[in-house]
């Protein structure tokens, strides 16, 4: 079977990313655990906790284990701490993959699929997004995905490299198996937040602003099963194999749902009444991010199969009881 190295494959996307490579390919996982969890790492793969920065040992292992491609997903995505701590972003993100690339080079392993996000669009002028939407980030967080993508380009132009740039909307759910989930300390995301607040663990779920410019007051996002994109990451990847030319695909589902709707759905999934309460809306914050996905469908063939609303939320809801 053909030898992939996943970066961050400790972490939320890229451990559920690893459950669905392992069947068709020998995954090596490469993670700090500053952010990942050891025991999120799949049995099946290989594990070496390593450091980005260091090209030299990341050039011999790839060498010495024959890696044919690699699933980039070693990056920071807390849109908030990038604000209050950019310097840490640009130095993880964007020197900690520049590092990558050149031990790739070194290497000669020219295969790579990029873990970005719809932050790269910063605000949106319509919805749904198509990848030809400008592209304006407003935050460190949302900088950093795109310095690397346009740094993409110069490497296959120089080096040869052929690359996969996956833009996420929303990220949400867990493993239908309860094998991996959310697992962020503290918690920064809406579903997770939401279910906590469900169990008692939170006193109260807060919605960032109730006067944006959508049909009920709150934010309107497009939430995409990690099930879901991890088959992406995995169709991509197969393109790249057989050849395919390098591509920037949205990974989303096209329908949007507003943060009343999501509190509604999640009462009905776990039969818990949640205490809510308003709270001052985040500066820059998009009242609206929906993909238009139909490029990855073209593409990828990708049609998401979990991502319904209940769906994303029983998935998180028992991974959430069980921890």
């Amino acid at each position: 079977m053909p030898v992939v190295l996943v970066t961050g494959g400790a972490g939320y996307v890229g451990s559920h990313a690893v459950l669905e490579l392992l069947p068709h390919f020998q995954v090596i996982v490469f993670d700090n655990l500053s952010r990942g969890h050891r025991r999120l790492v799949p049995a099946g793969a290989e594990f070496i906790q390593g450091n980005l920065h260091d090209t030299a040992r990341l050039a011999d292992m790839m060498q010495s284990r024959r890696v044919e491609a690699v699933l980039h997903f070693s990056a920071y995505a807390y849109v908030g701490e990038s604000v209050a701590d950019p310097g840490l972003y640009f130095s993880n993100n964007v020197a900690g993959t520049l590092s990558l690339l050149e031990a790739m080079r070194q290497a000669g392993v020219q295969r790579l699929i990029f873990s970005s996000s719809c932050t790269v669009y910063g605000l949106p002028q319509s919805n749904p997004i198509h990848e030809d939407h400008p592209l304006a980030p407003i935050s460190p967080y949302g900088q950093s995905k795109l310095m690397m993508e346009q740094i993409l380009p110069a490497y296959e132009q120089a080096h040869g490299l052929r690359f996969f740039v996956l833009r996420y909307f929303n990220a949400a759910g867990c493993d239908a198996q309860g094998r991996s989930g959310e697992l962020h300390d503290p918690e920064p995301h809406v579903i997770p937040r939401l279910l906590l607040a469900a169990q008692g663990r939170l006193p109260h779920f807060g919605i960032l602003g109730d006067r944006h410019a959508t049909p009920d007051g709150t934010c309107i996002r497009d939430y995409v099963h990690v099930t879901d994109l991890a088959v992406a990451h995995r169709q991509a990847l197969q393109l790249l194999l057989d050849g395919h030319k390098s591509t920037t695909c949205n990974l989303g589902t096209g329908h949007g749902f507003s943060v009343r709707e999501l509190i509604h759905a999640a009462e009905a999934v776990t039969g818990r009444s949640i205490t809510v309460r308003i709270e001052p809306p985040r500066p820059g914050d998009p009242a609206g991010l929906v993909a238009d996905a139909r490029r990855a469908r073209t593409i990828l063939g990708w049609s998401p199969s979990h991502s319904s609303l209940p769906e994303i939320l029983s998935s998180a809801w028992r991974w959430q009881q069980s921890q």
